[in-house]
């Protein structure tokens, strides 16, 4: 997927269209595509790009941040190199003082996120993403119309119902794929025809479900590309990831957006507000995600996945191993980073915790 969503952006670039590199799923992906643009995720996962980013940033930030300042300071993510603009989101501190060293020397527009989704939080979230509908038209001399506005909804709409269809084929007792081959079934570029064919492709004719394992709902923090260390001690040592609930899995495909709104660009800003990460506060929706996904998938337990410094995970990692005790699942929490050097203890408590399903 990675090597097929670089040649889509660079024919993209050549043919003069521009390019937009966004690092968090709150980002609107429609008003991109309404402007013209390609959508491409930004986040590193490569643990390479953790020292080179530590000549700035402070050794206990997340990962994530680390990595992917990494790749701006050594310009070696030829996607991050082929942005016309980086639009960013203050998910949280570390990457909104992040945000700031890079906009330094990359044109870059920020969206400020509040952190609930009442009315008063709503009026303002659909400012700022009415500032980037703006910033987008300005900076591409592209006016967005709202015929331009529905039809990006009814592209995303129509990639999500597919992703959602894939994460479906893990409901059986067997599966035909792994969670791994799932996870990988997301390109970095989002709407691409060749990617949704390939999804609807498989969803008529998925491979003879024959995988099996301890169902694991695995949760927390999202898993970018390269940083796939848990995901293959999980399925290494006796689990099958069944669902994943975090950002690079099924949250962001809760979204649901109406073409035929009458304000299509308030639609888009109000169903985005809605994506329980753990910024918001109270953050009841993630949990309602993770009790529905445990029934629907039949988890028989969950494996949070934090990235360390990550604070917002961290502490809301409490509130969810108590809704693991109410469900009745084993649960397991894990902290790490992209570092190696912990996959032998991690896999320990994981066979740990696999055997404790086995025995109940």
């Amino acid at each position: 997927m990675t090597d097929h969503a670089l040649e889509r952006v660079r024919a993209a670039k050549a043919a003069g269209q521009p390019v937009v590199g966004i690092l968090c799923e709150f980002t609107p992906r429609e008003l991109i595509l309404a402007a013209g643009g390609v959508p491409v995720c930004l986040c590193g996962g490569a643990h390479a790009m953790i020292a080179p980013a530590e000549v700035d940033l402070p050794a206990n930030l997340c990962p994530l941040i680390k990595s992917t300042y990494g790749y701006h300071l050594t310009r070696s993510n030829p996607f991050l190199e082929m942005c016309d603009l980086v639009v960013a989101e203050t998910t949280c501190d570390g990457k909104k003082k992040m945000y700031e060293l890079m906009g330094e020397t990359r044109p870059m527009h920020v969206l400020q996120l509040p952190s609930r989704s009442d009315e008063v939080s709503r009026t303002l979230w659909r400012h700022e993403v009415r500032r980037l509908h703006a910033a987008l038209q300005e900076r591409f001399a592209r006016p967005i119309s709202e015929a331009d506005l529905r039809a990006a909804i009814i592209t995303m709409e129509t990639e999500r119902a597919a992703r959602r269809d894939l994460a479906g084929l893990m409901r059986g007792e067997r599966t035909p794929l792994t969670g791994r081959q799932v996870l990988e079934l997301r390109s970095l570029a989002s709407g691409d025809p060749a990617d949704l064919a390939e999804y609807q492709r498989i969803n008529a004719a998925p491979p003879e479900p024959r995988h099996s394992g301890v169902r694991v709902l695995l949760t927390g923090v999202p898993v970018p590309h390269g940083a796939e260390k848990v995901v293959d001690l999980i399925e290494g040592h006796g689990g099958l990831i069944v669902a994943h609930e975090h950002c690079s899995g099924l949250k962001p495909l809760e979204i649901r957006i109406d073409a035929q709104a009458a304000d299509p660009l308030t639609a888009i800003a109000d169903a985005y507000l809605h994506l329980p990460c753990s910024v918001m506060t109270r953050n009841d929706g993630r949990l309602d995600l993770i009790r529905r996904l445990a029934g629907d998938f039949r988890a028989q337990c969950v494996v949070e996945l934090v990235w360390q410094a990550c604070l917002t995970y961290d502490v809301e990692a409490v509130r969810v191993k108590r809704l693991c005790a109410d469900l009745g699942l084993p649960y397991l929490r894990i902290g790490t980073d992209y570092a190696p050097g912990d996959t032998a203890r991690i896999a320990v408590r994981l066979e740990a915790l696999f055997e404790q399903v086995q025995a109940a």
